[in-house]
């Protein structure tokens, strides 16, 4: 066999547990519990037999995105999903033997992309109560990493910074390329947008797979300078967005009102979960995003096979630094976190 490139070889492939999880209560992967506009079904079915063989056209698709918060066509690229466009991020400006710098515990997808670019991996701890780690961040960023990546709020964790403190430490720190992962923005309303367009070092990443409810479609959105979106969008292919995904982010953006009333039933529904969480006497934490962390005082794995069991999906924290005993919960409408909490009752009672 021909071997691939030692970065390769070297490199464990990130995979996500997603099989056997549909017609479950899916609590797991922070997606939208509900669907999406049925604007989008529509527009998907209407489509006619021609748009199957056709190449699919992207005319308009990121000017409507642009224009939905906010920004101008220039400062928006699109990429099959926000997955597509770290790695795009990565392939423009990764360089072989420079730093990459994260925090920890973040989204496992990170570290994959630096290592194919050859960098080398920088990670810096939340701190103990998993507040931001600022001082050992700036300690870091003193030795001008080439890309430093933020995930905000931070999953797993879901620790929340302010938007303005971001956008200040990208002022502070022009030689690295900041990227600010944004795509639970939707729950959350802090986004370096629009002040990183301003910057010639900053990139916001979107998504419509949370609160619009398209995840499967992969559709995501880097945001920023238009010298930079633009330099992302080189290396991707000329058609990597297929046509379902490209009406179905013209439907969906098109029914905000459906997507709004998603959101406010989520907050609504994790105001009710953190308080029935702090009636049972379980520790949890939560400061941003539509998911928070949960330990069930036993065995976690145990706790999450007894879930499955009923037919509730969560996701396990076991052996992460800081978090290890807990599972993070996505959060949903207020009859499935009635159905979670009643089942995680009864189980951590036994």
């Amino acid at each position: 066999m021909i071997a691939a490139r030692p970065t390769v070889e070297a490199l464990e492939r990130y995979v996500a547990p997603l099989e056997g999880r549909r017609g479950l209560l899916r609590l797991d992967f922070n997606e939208n519990t509900l669907g999406p506009s049925a604007r989008v079904l529509e527009a998907i079915r209407a489509l006619p037999a021609e748009a199957y063989a056709t190449y699919p056209e992207y005319a308009g698709l990121e000017a409507a995105f642009a224009h939905s918060i906010g920004l101008e066509r220039e400062q928006v690229a699109v990429f099959n999903g926000a997955d597509a466009a770290i790695r795009a991020i990565f392939d423009a400006f990764g360089e072989p033997g420079s730093v990459f710098l994260t925090t920890r515990p973040t989204f496992g997808y990170y570290q994959p992309c630096a290592k194919i670019s050859g960098m080398s991996l920088r990670s810096v701890p939340y701190e103990d109560d998993l507040s931001f780690p600022w001082a050992g961040m700036r300690s870091e960023l003193a030795a001008r990493p080439r890309i430093c990546l933020i995930c905000n709020p931070n999953n797993p964790t879901s620790t929340l910074v302010q938007a303005e403190r971001l956008v200040a430490l990208a002022r502070e720190y022009p030689e690295t390329l900041f990227v600010i992962d944004e795509i639970y923005e939707p729950f959350t309303r802090e986004s370096v947008l629009p002040s990183a367009t301003s910057l010639s070092n900053l990139i916001a990443l979107r998504s419509l797979s949370k609160g619009a409810g398209l995840a499967a479609l992969r559709i995501g959105f880097a945001c920023g300078a238009p010298p930079l979106v633009e330099r992302a969008f080189r290396v991707t292919g000329p058609y990597d967005i297929n046509a379902f995904a490209v009406v179905a982010t013209r439907a969906a953006l098109d029914d905000p009102e459906h997507t709004n009333a998603y959101l406010a039933e989520v907050d609504a529904a994790k105001a009710w979960t953190l308080a029935e969480l702090t009636r049972l006497g379980l520790r949890h934490f939560h400061q941003g995003g539509n998911y928070l962390l949960v330990w069930p005082g036993r065995g976690v794995q145990e706790v999450e096979a007894a879930l499955r069991a009923q037919g509730i999906l969560v996701r396990s924290m076991a052996g992460k630094p800081l978090i290890d005993g807990s599972f993070r919960l996505s959060v949903g409408t207020r009859p499935q976190m009635q159905r979670f909490c009643a089942a995680l009752a009864a189980i951590t009672s036994t």
